[in-house]
């Protein structure tokens, strides 16, 4: 029996989103950094109005998934292949974590079928300080168990995510010492299993809803499914299908059987996360921040921020890196101060670090 979701903007066959429609008052910016700084509400409480994507913010889109459609293709195989040889003679069941999980998870899931193994996926909601949704879970473990479950996520940024997992999966039977947490990018080097550790231009990890069947991100519901709201105002800009389609057409023109298999829990990632630590602590030190909640490292994470939080400025390695023109444009467009600090934020290209307000 199949379990009872929706598929947002994508074909059924592609996800089942295990979250609750709801309709949710929507907060401004402004006040929602104050509720959250001030430990009046938790972020998962409250909701922002995601803006319209600017036709210049398309443009770089679209520049960045031409020109990482190739690379896309070939990682998404080559966690496929990892995934198939580590989970030999089993169904596979993705779930994807909501939001930026869950263009990778739609990609592995076809890449899986590609490659003549059977997956289910699901995308159902994580969020920081309160854990995964019980709920989606005790229903997808019912349904196919434990042994197959495969975690997705975009990628890591400072692995804050991948010990919310931990957490949260050592309290539930039929998870012994694993995470099974896979990503495209690893930076931190927190993740069981990634194409890469490098902090690149993720086309979808730039776009928000409009590339993630038009879902916002998820809302805290301690008793049912979390919830998420449908982001129709988007529904013009939407990408999710053609993102998809674009990727996957790459492997009509790719020698799949000469893509090697990613390597699941590969130690050589493992100094990048103290790496990763370093970096944050000194922020933290040189900016007196005691929330380290606002530091928002990698191109994806800083980039988002300045979309949907309330900056105070941004540093980048090298402010004419192609790969943070997107950013450069939006600071700019924002007035917000950009420092340029070369290989002081290794291993990150981008870091926005989020405005105090008020007490922390």
């Amino acid at each position: 029996m199949a379990l009872h979701g929706f598929s947002g903007s994508y074909p059924v066959e592609w996800i089942n989103f295990l979250l609750n429609t709801v309709v949710t008052e929507l907060t401004p910016v402004e006040e929602k950094e104050r509720l959250i700084q001030s430990g009046e509400k938790h972020y998962s409480d409250m909701l922002s109005e995601e803006p319209e994507p600017s036709a210049f913010h398309l443009e770089l889109y679209q520049g960045a998934l031409e020109a990482g459609s190739y690379r896309l293709a070939t990682e998404v195989m080559a966690l496929a292949k990892a995934l198939a040889n580590n989970l030999p003679n089993q169904e596979i069941v993705l779930i994807s974590l909501v939001r930026a999980g869950v263009p990778l998870g739609v990609l592995l899931h076809l890449a899986l079928k590609k490659l003549g193994i059977r997956s289910f996926h699901y995308g159902i909601s994580i969020i920081r300080d309160r854990g995964i949704d019980n709920a989606a879970m005790t229903q997808i473990e019912q349904q196919h168990g434990t042994e197959g479950i495969v975690f997705v996520d975009g990628w890591t940024g400072k692995g804050a995510i991948t010990q919310e997992l931990r957490h949260s999966l050592s309290t539930r039977p039929g998870y012994p010492d694993r995470d099974r947490l896979v990503v495209l990018a690893d930076v931190c080097g927190s993740a069981w299993l990634s194409a890469s550790t490098d902090d690149w231009l993720i086309p979808f990890g730039i776009l928000g809803a409009p590339v993630s069947g038009l879902i916002s991100r998820s809302i805290w519901s301690g008793n049912d499914y979390h919830g998420s709201v449908q982001c129709n105002h988007l529904a013009k800009f939407d990408r999710s299908v053609s993102f998809i389609n674009t990727v996957t057409k790459e492997w009509d023109d790719i020698d799949i059987a000469a893509i090697k298999p990613a390597v699941c829990d590969d130690p050589t990632v493992y100094p990048l996360l103290k790496m990763s630590q370093d970096t944050v602590t000194s922020l933290a030190n040189q900016y007196g921040i005691k929330n380290l909640n606002r530091i928002k490292p990698g191109i994806a994470e800083a980039t988002r921020a300045v979309l949907r939080r309330l900056p105070d400025h941004v540093l980048v390695r090298s402010k004419t890196d192609s790969d943070v023109s997107l950013l450069m444009y939006l600071t700019e467009k924002l007035a917000i101060p950009v420092q340029e600090v070369g290989d002081d934020i290794a291993p990150y290209r981008a870091i926005t670090i989020i405005k105090k307000v008020g007490k922390e």
